[in-house]
C-alpha cells in the first residue's frame, strides 16, 4: 500500500457494512506485511496501524445494527481476524479484541453505552477472568487488582477488567445463578489504571498485552456487567461466547500467510545436495499438500461449528451440548493445527528462517508458540468439553 492510499484510509469514513469490512481488510494486508517488523520491535501497534483499523470498521464490526452498526456474524468477524492476520498477526490478535467493544455494549445500560461506545470505532481491552476484587459500596464498587494480558491496553480507549464482587468483606453469591462467585466486568477508561509494561515476550510482540493495576478504583454500578444479564437480544449476545467466537481467525490467518510464503519461496529454491528445483522436489511438494490439507480440515471445522451455532441463535433456540462444544473444539484445534503448520514450514526452510530480518517464519513461529497458550487452546479445553459431551456440567461460563 502505498502513503497515498493510506492516506485514503485514514482519512475515508469507515465502512458501515460487511461487504465493505473484509474488502478493506484485504485492501490492507499488503500495508500489514510491509509494517510488520515495525510492528513487532514497537511491541504495540503504532498510530497509523490503530488509524487503518479504526478507519477500515475494524473496531464497528460487532457493533448491534440497532445502533447503526454493521453487526458482523460470527462467521464474518472471523473471516475478518483471519484476514489482518495474513498481513500482521499481532494486529489481527488487537483487532480480535478491539471490536469487543460491539459486544460488551450489548450488556451495559443505555446511558453507559452512549458513554463508553458512543464511538462505534472505539477500541477496547482488557482481561475479563475476574482477577480482581470489587468491594461493594452505596452507588458501585471499590475495585482494586492486577490483571495480564491487556492486549491492545497501549492503544484502547476502553479497558475492562473482570472482578469477583465482595460485600462485608465476605464473597458475594451471584444473583442469577446462585454460584459461590458473583462475577462482573468493570468499565472504566485507560487512565484510570497503570499500566504496567511487562510485554517482553516471545510471539505476538507487537500485542502491546501489557499487565495493568489499580486500588480503590470507584466504578458505579452502571459502569458493570454480567454475562448473564444481556440487555441485547440477538446471537452475539445470547451466550458469553461471543467474544471468543472469532478467535480462531488468528491462527488461520497465520498459517495461511505461512503456507502462502513457502509456495512462493517454493519457486526460488533448489535443494543443496540433489540440485532438485523444489518446485519437483517429492519432500517439498508433500510437505505443502499436508499443509494445505491440514488447514482446510481446521478450517472447515471452525466455520461449519459456527454456522450452526449462529443459525439456531438466529431461531432463539437453545444450543444442544454437542454445538457448544463443537466450536470450542474447533477453535482449540485450530491453534494447535496452525502452530504444526507453521513448525513443519519452519523445518522444511531450514536454516533460512531463523533469521528475524529474512523471514517472516521466525516470527510466524513465535507467535504460534505465544498464542498457543492462551486459555482457549490449553488441553484443559479437552477435558472440559468431554466432561459435557458425556452429559456433565461445565466449570465454564463460555460453553
Amino acid at each position: 500500500m502505498t502513503i497515498t492510499e493510506q492516506r485514503h484510509f485514514e482519512e475515508s469514513e469507515a465502512p458501515g457494512t460487511a461487504e465493505a469490512i473484509l474488502r478493506q481488510a484485504r485492501e490492507a494486508v499488503p500495508f500489514l506485511r510491509e509494517r510488520a517488523a515495525d510492528i513487532e520491535a514497537g511491541r504495540r501497534l503504532p498510530e497509523d496501524v490503530v488509524a487503518l483499523l479504526r478507519r477500515n470498521g475494524v473496531f464497528r464490526a460487532a457493533v448491534s445494527k440497532d445502533r447503526g452498526g454493521p453487526e458482523l456474524t460470527s462467521m464474518q468477524q472471523t473471516e475478518l481476524i483471519e484476514t489482518l492476520a495474513t498481513g500482521d498477526v499481532s494486529t489481527a490478535w488487537c483487532a480480535m479484541i478491539g471490536m469487543d467493544s460491539g459486544i460488551y455494549a450489548g450488556y451495559l445500560e443505555e446511558a453507559a453505552v452512549q458513554e463508553f461506545y458512543g464511538d462505534l470505532d472505539t477500541p477496547n481491552s482488557g482481561w475479563i477472568h475476574p482477577q480482581g476484587r470489587a468491594e461493594r459500596v452505596p452507588g458501585g464498587y471499590r475495585v482494586s487488582g492486577h490483571w495480564r494480558f491487556g492486549s491492545g491496553s497501549t492503544h484502547c480507549e476502553v479497558l475492562v477488567a473482570g472482578c469477583q464482587v465482595f460485600r462485608d468483606g465476605a464473597p458475594e453469591t451471584d444473583p442469577v445463578t446462585g454460584d459461590p462467585v458473583h462475577w462482573r466486568v468493570m468499565v472504566a477508561r485507560p487512565r484510570q489504571y497503570e499500566i504496567v509494561d511487562t510485554w517482553y515476550t516471545t510471539g505476538l510482540a507487537g500485542s502491546g498485552s501489557c499487565d495493568y493495576k489499580v486500588t480503590d478504583l470507584f466504578v458505579p454500578e452502571e459502569h458493570s456487567f454480567s454475562f448473564r444479564v444481556p440487555r441485547r437480544t440477538g446471537p452475539l449476545h445470547a451466550t458469553p461466547d461471543a467474544i471468543l467466537r472469532k478467535m480462531s481467525g488468528v491462527p488461520l490467518g497465520m498459517a495461511r500467510a505461512a503456507i502462502d510464503h513457502v509456495r512462493d519461496l517454493a519457486h526460488t529454491r533448489v535443494d543443496r545436495e540433489s540440485g532438485t528445483p523444489w518446485t519437483a522436489s517429492p519432500r517439498v511438494q508433500t510437505a505443502l499438500a499436508t499443509a494445505e490439507m491440514e488447514l482446510a480440515a481446521a478450517r472447515a471445522a471452525v466455520y461449519t461449528s459456527l454456522e450452526e451455532q449462529w443459525a439456531a441463535l438466529e431461531r432463539g433456540d437453545e444450543t444442544t451440548a454437542r454445538q457448544r462444544t463443537a466450536t470450542a473444539l474447533a477453535r482449540y484445534h485450530a491453534f494447535r493445527t496452525a502452530r504444526s503448520i507453521v513448525s513443519s514450514l519452519f523445518d522444511l526452510v531450514g536454516g533460512s528462517s531463523i533469521y528475524r530480518d529474512r523471514s517472516p517464519l521466525d516470527r510466524w513461529l513465535r507467535d504460534a508458540h505465544t498464542m498457543r497458550q492462551h486459555a482457549v487452546a490449553q488441553d484443559s479445553i479437552l477435558e472440559l468439553t468431554g466432561q459435557v459431551l458425556l452429559g456433565g456440567e461445565s466449570r465454564s461460563p463460555f460453553f
